[in-house]
């Protein structure tokens, strides 16, 4: 698999950053602009200076750049190591530039600490998912290359408490949470973005994922230009709505803090879309 990367200059960072060669959703995403624009917009809108933040599935680091460059403490967990590789790198760049500081975590965040083998991504250099123990790349993924990586669980790594947590770890969600468990009860002020993806989800049934959220105070919804708070059950029927395949859908929620954080008119558009969508 290609390690061939180029550095590409990012008006949203203001700093030069590099991606993969032949990636076909982050780099050409970051060179147009920005990776994951609603995400990127939510995820600062909640950076304040010396917070503490947790970035699980770091990748080539965009998020972990951006805390740095709002001077936050953040720790990120990438455990392919090419691509840890470029988020070091890029991490060490906006260290350069920004006051905040960055500690990287080669590892997948797990409920235990050991190995496993990832399955590698053809196209999509994000799409790295972790295999249960024996098992083969999922469907969609035969013949992917495997590698082994560490496994590491937060509470062993990052004490809280933080101040903004995001995960996207490719199905792995449930149990980077379950090895977090001290360090969300230490964080009783934080936002939340976490892809929620149920045909890739290991660990747990979609719903019991969105219940231990709801029921440890996170209010819940789509990371969207203008999210609106939904009940577990509607975000459930919304993500078994879409090509399993494809992908769930990006959440956004907020404990302790404010959940509108992106201006009146964004709240506003939010009220119509909670009416309008099903």
């Amino acid at each position: 698999m290609t390690t061939a990367t180029r550095c590409v200059r990012s008006p949203v960072l203001g700093i030069d950053f590099e991606v993969f060669e032949g990636d076909a959703y982050i780099g050409p995403a970051i060179e147009r602009g920005a990776w994951e624009e609603h995400e990127t917009a939510l995820f600062r809108a909640h950076l304040e200076p010396g917070a503490r933040v947790l970035d699980l599935g770091a990748n080539v680091g965009w998020f972990g750049a951006l805390a740095v460059l709002a001077g936050c403490h953040v720790d990120c967990f990438e455990p392919v190591p090419r691509i840890a590789d470029v988020c070091e790198r890029n991490l060490a760049r906006a260290m350069a530039k920004g006051p905040g500081k960055a500690v990287l975590h080669r590892c997948a965040a797990s409920d235990r600490a050991g190995k496993a083998q990832i399955a590698l991504a053809r196209s999509n250099f994000g799409d790295n998912r972790v295999l249960d123990g024996g098992k083969a790349a999922p469907a969609d993924m035969q013949g992917a290359a495997t590698i082994e990586i560490e496994l590491a669980r937060v509470d062993d790594l990052v004490r809280g408490p933080v101040r903004v947590i995001k995960i996207d770890t490719q199905g792995s969600e449930w149990l980077a949470l379950q090895g977090a468990a001290k360090l969300l009860d230490a964080s009783p002020r934080c936002a939340l973005l976490l892809e929620f993806w149920p045909y890739a989800l290991r660990g747990a049934k979609p719903e019991a994922l969105l219940a231990f959220l709801a029921e440890r105070g996170f209010t819940l919804g789509k990371a969207t230009a203008a999210p609106y708070p939904m009940a577990p059950e509607r975000i459930l029927k919304q993500a078994l709505a879409r090509d399993p395949v494809k992908g769930g859908l990006d959440l956004y929620g907020a404990r302790g803090v404010p959940f509108h954080v992106l201006g009146l008119a964004s709240r506003l558009r939010a009220l119509a879309r909670s009416v309008r969508e099903a």
